[in-house]
């Protein structure tokens, strides 16, 4: 298959910092779509990977699956957008489209492995995909999503991972008006939580371990803050909440959050992954039929549902945008949670 030639920002080694590289992407086949890049946000996947934190990092490693940009050209069987078009590509730029899952618009979840944006198995060039850290990206038009002109585009680019991943776990527990939701962690994801699940019409609190974080949680949305660490306060919202999505990347104790789940209330993690320490205490699950669970980003018909619902109602991430030079300052930055909320990367420096 041919290829041309892309500018883009990537490393060729976990020990490297990023830099400028050129990578090769495909030429359109009939169901494909060309998108210049004009803004990508920057997960902490992004910097996992790079870094290979999670083992299985190929390189040259191009990160960036919170992409939005604008339709540049077509394959002769698209139907659904035209050049010139608003779009975003998240975390997924394929799947078997066949499994169970697939066809259940499941595909985050696709029983034979879905592709990643990047660091997945590239089945047209072979090797590697490479994401949003570059000038363009081809991407088939499944996976392609419609983007509302209303909001601005760059605060757009985290939903498509930080907005998708905790708006999926909202719809699967049925989170609607009058829901209880508190979000534990207050970062990317954690600020994304709070304002989809007041959007929903929730009543939403955070969990804190500091008071640092009570105004700027308020003034997203949350309607009450607990500090975690003060027991009077954790024994005052015991068998509260319908549904906790707790954010925190790194392994924590969950056991003192299960106690403030009402029956049948579930703890949903979606930022760490690995085994819990101290050990999960099944006590409070079994005498209250509680849960704690899992959730992976979304599907794709989800993915458009969330994206269609923040342009009805205005969200958007809280970003701090930066130049694509800038990126290995921003991931030290990240490292220290110093950002608010999400470092958004305008495509346009990778120009200069």
């Amino acid at each position: 298959m041919n290829s041309t030639h892309t500018k883009a920002f990537g490393t060729n080694s976990p020990t490297d910092n990023l830099k400028e590289m050129t990578i090769e992407r495909r030429t359109l086949t009939a169901n494909d779509i060309e998108i210049e890049i004009l803004y990508c946000g920057v997960c902490h996947s992004d910097l996992h990977t790079a870094n290979n934190d999670w083992g299985g990092s190929l390189y040259p490693s191009v990160p960036g699956h919170e992409i939005v940009g604008k339709i540049t050209n077509i394959g002769s069987e698209v139907t659904r957008f035209k050049v010139g078009d608003l779009a975003g590509v998240g975390c997924l730029v394929d799947s078997c489209r066949t499994c169970d899952s697939c066809k259940k618009d499941l595909e985050q979840y696709c029983l034979t492995g879905s592709t990643g944006t990047y660091n997945g198995k590239d089945k047209h060039l072979g090797g590697h995909t490479f994401g949003g850290y570059s000038e363009k990206i081809v991407v088939e038009e499944h996976f392609v999503l419609k983007v509302p002109s209303n909001l601005d585009l760059a605060a757009v680019a985290p939903l498509l991972c930080a907005g998708i991943t905790t708006w999926s776990p909202l719809k699967h527990w049925n989170v609607k008006e009058g829901s209880k939701v508190a979000v534990v962690g207050l970062g990317g994801l954690g600020h994304m939580a709070i304002k989809l699940a007041k959007g929903l019409g929730a009543t939403v609190t955070l969990f804190s371990r500091t008071e640092e974080k009570i105004a700027d949680a308020k003034e997203l949305g949350a309607d009450e803050v607990i500090i975690s660490t003060d027991a009077t306060q954790m024994k005052s919202v015991k068998g509260k909440f319908d549904l906790i999505i707790d954010t925190v990347p790194y392994v924590h104790d969950v056991n003192p959050y299960v106690t403030t789940l009402s029956i049948d209330g579930t703890l949903v993690l979606v930022g760490y992954l690995g085994g819990l320490e101290p050990i999960l205490n099944t006590v409070p699950l079994i005498l209250g039929r509680k849960s704690v669970a899992g959730s992976l980003i979304g599907g794709i018909a989800e993915t458009q549902e969330m994206l269609d619902f923040c342009g009805e109602h205005n969200i958007v991430s809280e970003i701090e945008l930066i130049k694509m030079q800038d990126i290995n300052e921003a991931y030290d930055r990240m490292v220290k949670s110093d950002v608010k909320y999400r470092f958004v990367i305008d495509m346009a420096s990778l120009k200069n």
